[in-house]
């Protein structure tokens, strides 16, 4: 590895991984305690008798329970922002292969990176996309793969109380490397989010990437995804080569606003990505998939995460040739 330049939280040079307090949230103690009269059964009930409690309301009572700390949150648009580079590239490759995996909590690094280096879809990655990270265990990534890597930390998540943030990773030149703040904040705990994006000089050319994780189903609703969605489109609306927007996207809405805005979503048939739920997703804008289907999700038998890792290998798309007018023409 070779030197590393970091932006910082407080001042110039020093990258703080700050601990937040654990304060509560009246509101959120309130709609626990809600959900919780909800769902109590009467006092004399007979033996007989069993409640019908909605599972919305049960997982709800959970996730106030579990999480009702607030979170600290990064709000500059300028940093934190941790930038590390290697100094020297991989050899060329003829396809750029996409890798995202939520790390949870970074918990298990030592595991991501054994599983990370295997043989197999995930091995050689030109493009990293990971989510749940911390400063330490992005280094720690970036050194055992050699890959240049800019991470974003969003927050200090109240649950793990260390910094929670999303990442790239490229064994090529990562340039232009920005935090995105996306809208809305988590409706307990009052954690917002942000996403990283680099342009990653690549054997098959420059091609801008964009790191998500966007709300949880707790935190916000299918409408507060698409407005992420629609926030990371706008940021990156200036740029008119080719774009990978990848990460945990909580569900279906948000890759499914990005196709209305002219994305091709290369994982909607990859299913089952966390436990029996759709969660983590790439989507694309020119460039096409190398094999059918076009990303797949892949076993992780080493118990890194709560996730599967997904993966996809891509080129820049051809517009077919027009024979009669002996030009390009664009795809239908």
């Amino acid at each position: 590895m070779g030197a590393e330049s970091t932006t910082n939280l407080n001042e110039p040079g020093v990258y703080a991984y700050a601990r937040a307090p654990k304060a509560k949230s009246s509101s959120c103690r309130a709609a626990a305690r809600d959900s919780a009269r909800k769902v109590k059964a009467p006092a004399a009930a007979p033996s007989a008798w069993r409640p019908v409690i909605p599972l919305a309301q049960i997982a709800l009572a959970l996730a106030c329970i579990a999480g009702c700390a607030t979170a600290r949150n990064y709000d500059d648009p300028s940093g934190p922002m941790l930038v590390g580079s290697i100094p020297s590239p991989a050899p060329a490759r003829p396809e750029l292969r996409v890798v995202t995996f939520n790390i949870q909590f970074a918990r298990h690094v030592d595991r991501a990176i054994e599983l990370l280096k295997r043989s197999g879809p995930l091995a050689d990655a030109d493009v990293l996309v990971l989510q749940e990270m911390d400063g330490p265990g992005t280094e720690a990534v970036a050194r055992a793969l050699e890959m240049n890597h800019v991470y974003v930390p969003s927050a200090v998540h109240p649950q793990s109380d260390r910094d929670f943030g999303v990442a790239i990773l490229s064994p090529w030149p990562l340039e232009d490397t920005r935090k995105v703040l996306l809208p809305h904040r988590h409706r307990f705990r009052k954690m917002s989010r942000s996403a990283a994006a680099a342009t990653v000089r690549a054997p098959i050319g420059a091609v801008r990437v964009v790191a998500v994780h966007l709300e949880t189903v707790f935190g916000g609703s299918g409408n507060v995804r698409r407005n992420q969605a629609r926030a990371v489109a706008a940021e990156e609306a200036a740029w008119t080569g080719p774009i990978v927007i990848a990460g945990d996207f909580n569900g279906t809405d948000a890759a499914r606003e990005l196709v209305r805005l002219g994305f091709t979503w290369l994982t909607r048939d990859v299913h089952d990505t966390a436990g029996p739920f759709d969660l983590d997703h790439i989507v694309v804008r020119g460039l096409c998939a190398t094999r059918v289907p076009p990303a797949a999700k892949a076993a992780d038998p080493l118990k890194a995460s709560d996730h599967l890792p997904v993966w996809a290998t891509l080129v820049p798309c051809v517009a077919p040739r027009d024979q009669s007018a002996g030009h390009s023409r664009a795809e239908p």
